[in-house]
């Protein structure tokens, strides 16, 4: 035999190795400290079972409460009250009178009102000024929330070629910033309550429909994703709709269990999903740390109720 033709045959040897073992990379699951067994015997089966599938694998996450943590209160509340506690208490100007109002309707009125008043606090900012104010609130007071089993969780879905996306209801611009560096989603998938900027790049009040609110979640996956997940995840009411798209798997973190929902039947969060076969519940513990000052403090914001993974409580949606 040649030298040519052994150095041939050891180089298709070495190349058939070499992918053997980058195909075994691939698709490697890393179990995630945290969860159960049980949850991760269930999750290693569902992400095997998807390697072979030649389509768009599509995976969807509530952002608060699901990937990070929201107590003692919401990302979105404590940005925006945080901005109008430095940039507008106690002026007489008109827009600062206009936008300290809108904190006051906000803290008071129910959640479709909340997002529609958002918006307005929001207009009048550019894209850049409104991410910049989530990012920076994120810093000061929310960058050890994530969960560090969600973080796990979306590298493992990642590894088996999903798509992930973020589905939220707090606005869009807000969020997209620390949700692209921090958890690695491309911004284009980062979505909240999108508003209409103008051609000058500025954001007005105009909110643009479908808007992630209940089955508006179901809507934003029809129209912007196109194609229905194989898992979702969520923590609330909130997000049964957009976790019924999925034709898969699904994950439901720190269920509240005494509050009867009327569009679940009459059953709590708990009850609803404990009867899906396809649907795993967990547990992340989600309590008040750190000695900060909060706007939603000194607002008498109402606190959302603690989780720890050995006592799960109430969650306050």
């Amino acid at each position: 035999m040649s030298n040519f033709k052994k150095t041939f045959q050891l180089v298709a040897v070495f190349l058939f190795v070499s992918v053997v073992q980058l195909s075994a990379q691939t698709y490697k699951y890393q179990k995630i400290v945290g969860f159960s067994d049980e949850t991760n015997a269930k999750l290693e089966a569902f992400l095997q079972s998807t390697i072979s599938m030649n389509i768009r694998k599509v995976a969807v996450f509530d952002c608060d409460g699901t990937l990070f943590g929201q107590v003692p209160y919401y990302l979105a509340e404590e940005a925006l009250y945080e901005y109008a506690r430095r940039n507008y208490a106690g002026k007489k100007d008109a827009k600062s009178v206009e936008k300290f109002k809108l904190v006051d309707k906000m803290i008071h009125e129910d959640a479709i009102s909340r997002e529609r008043d958002r918006i307005k606090f929001l207009s009048g900012m550019t894209p850049e000024e409104i991410q910049r104010i989530g990012d920076d609130c994120f810093h000061e007071k929310y960058q050890n929330k994530f969960y560090p089993q969600m973080k796990a969780l979306l590298a493992n879905l990642r590894n088996y070629g999903f798509e992930t996306w973020v589905i939220s209801a707090s606005p869009e611009l807000l969020y997209q910033r620390f949700c692209v560096e921090e958890l690695g989603f491309q911004e284009d998938r980062v979505i909240g309550v999108k508003s209409l900027v103008t051609m000058g790049g500025v954001v007005t009040d105009q909110i643009v429909f479908p808007s992630p609110q209940d089955e508006g979640k179901a809507e934003v996956i029809r129209t912007f994703i196109k194609t229905r997940p194989l898992f979702a995840a969520g923590n609330s009411r909130g997000d049964m709709e957009m976790m019924n798209t999925s034709v898969g798997l699904k994950l439901i973190l720190n269920p509240d269990a005494k509050t009867p929902q009327k569009v679940m039947g009459g059953k709590t969060v708990k009850e609803y999903w404990a009867a899906d076969p396809n649907c795993i519940t967990e547990y992340t513990r989600d309590v008040t740390e750190g000695n900060y000052n909060w706007a939603c403090d000194e607002y008498k914001v109402k606190q959302n109720a603690p989780t720890d993974v050995s006592t799960p409580a109430v969650v306050i949606y």
